[in-house]
């Protein structure tokens, strides 16, 4: 409340927007309903775009547990010709290894069991375990000489996902949402979506959709698989639209009479709840989608926080307006039975990252939308663990590892950097952490140097310290 402003008053103000605000809100018109004289919820920055965009939203596809480069999407036919044999000290020389396999006495080469084929027009490399992927190699930019100094997962997903290794940044959602805002109005502007895992995988932590310290209005909204997709959607019992229409009237007239920002931020998320009641069961309603469209992700679609089904409820979150989606899959740590595992958790999601490149193509959302697959690290060319006929693991490994992106932007049917022979180290244009999101900003007409917040006399990027944009990535 406005100190100015009387009790007697404030009922007065709230008992005059009643009538107005609850009947936009109850007759669905979002314009009359903005009492606080904005059309969006999200209102980007001053002078944001800096430049014009290439992409105008992103989804990100992140592999929680560090996908296997080598068996995916970097093949190494001396790693195969050498299978068994104890890789070369000089290969790993250098290089921090875990705790895992730092004192394992025999490092046993383990090349890949699984056939490379040069696919599309475009000839990129992809695995047989991916043959959905395959069908989409002229759609995609995929790049095989990622680095990051993380070895172990947290510090390497909270770096991926925040451009630091210690908690307490902004994720990468809060930055481009505080920066751009959001064109939807009745949803979040960035939600974060998860599926997948069991029981010993590794945790996801909220800290990592979190906006920090940035306005809490870009915290990303994580969808639940059970009950209602966002807590407390449901009104409780004996709560009437019409009471609830009264409480969002009494809150906007305390924001039409008070200029403060933290206090605006804090009414905010008030409104956005009201809305999303009624706009969220439309968002996860699958019934108006075609079966052509369901059949394209595949069977396990209709399942609650199944993978197929999250990529598909990213799809219709962007067409809403929503700028950034992150959808979490965890299991892709493969410490043991990779023979096993790896093709599991590949037949669960490659149909379904193909049929969203597929989707938004057909739709003619891809070129402004940003469609990224990546993990936190790669895995090691030698085998952690015994090596036998049927079975081994690999270790972590941060100095080389894969990632694709479609679309916004990006070059597609282009593969960029190299590794060496045992895909250890980088040998041809290596793209660190920081490089990547600087591109990914870029693309996204922001300048990743100028995007900034200022916090107890310093000034923080997504980028820290470092970043460079790969022009040669952008087409």
């Amino acid at each position: 409340m406005n100190p100015t402003q009387g009790r007697r008053s404030f009922l007065q103000a709230g008992g005059i927007a009643l009538g107005s605000l609850a009947f936009a809100q109850l007759s669905g018109n979002p314009v009359q309903a903005d009492a606080a004289g904005s059309n969006l919820t999200y209102p980007p920055l001053p002078n944001l775009p800096h430049f014009r965009p290439k992409a105008k939203r992103v989804i990100y596809l992140f592999q929680s547990g560090g996908p296997s480069q080598i068996d995916l999407f970097d093949p190494k036919p001396e790693l195969v010709r050498r299978n068994g044999q104890e890789i070369p000290a000089a290969a790993i020389a250098g290089q921090r290894l875990t705790t895992m396999t730092a004192e394992q006495s025999a490092k046993p080469i383990v090349g890949s069991p699984w056939k490379f084929e040069r696919c599309g027009k475009s000839g990129l490399e992809i695995s047989e375990l991916l043959p959905h992927l395959r069908r989409v190699a002229d759609d995609i930019c995929l790049v095989r000489s990622l680095q990051t100094e993380a070895i172990n997962h947290d510090p390497g997903i909270t770096l991926m996902q925040t451009g630091h290794q210690q908690p307490g940044r902004p994720s990468m959602g809060s930055w481009v949402t505080y920066g751009l805002g959001s064109e939807a109005e009745n949803l979040p502007a960035f939600l974060v979506l998860v599926s997948g895992g069991k029981p010993g995988d590794q945790p996801l932590y909220q800290r990592l959709w979190s906006s920090a310290f940035l306005p809490s209005r870009y915290d990303g909204l994580r969808f639940q698989s059970t009950g209602d997709p966002a807590p407390y959607l449901s009104r409780p019992g004996g709560v009437s639209r019409e009471l609830e229409a009264r409480l969002h009237a009494g809150i906007a007239s305390v924001a039409a009479a008070n200029e403060d920002a933290a206090t605006l931020d804090d009414l905010a998320p008030y409104e956005l709840a009201f809305k999303m009641q009624a706009s969220i069961p439309d968002l996860v309603d699958f019934a108006d989608e075609s079966e052509e469209t369901l059949a394209l992700y595949g069977d396990d679609v209709r399942e609650p926080g199944s993978y197929a089904g999250q990529c598909l409820l990213a799809r219709r979150a962007i067409e809403r307006g929503v700028r950034f989606v992150q959808l979490y899959h965890r299991g892709w740590d493969h410490h043991k039975n990779l023979p096993a595992r790896l093709p599991e958790k590949c037949e669960l999601t490659d149909r379904a990252s193909a049929a969203l490149v597929t989707d938004l193509k057909r739709r003619g959302l891809l070129d402004e939308t940003m469609v990224v697959w990546a993990g936190e690290f790669g895995r090691t060319a030698y085998c952690q663990g015994e090596l036998t006929k049927d079975d081994f693991a690999r270790d972590h490994h941060p100095r080389c590892f894969s990632a694709w992106i479609a679309g916004g932007g990006f070059k597609s049917g282009f593969t960029y950097g190299q590794t060496d022979d045992f895909s250890c180290s980088v040998t041809e244009n290596p793209v660190h952490v920081h490089d990547l999101q600087a591109t990914m900003l870029h693309a996204l007409g922001v300048d990743h140097l100028k995007l900034l917040y200022r916090r107890e006399g310093r000034d923080y990027r997504l980028t820290d310290v470092g970043g460079r944009v790969i022009e040669d990535l952008l087409a």
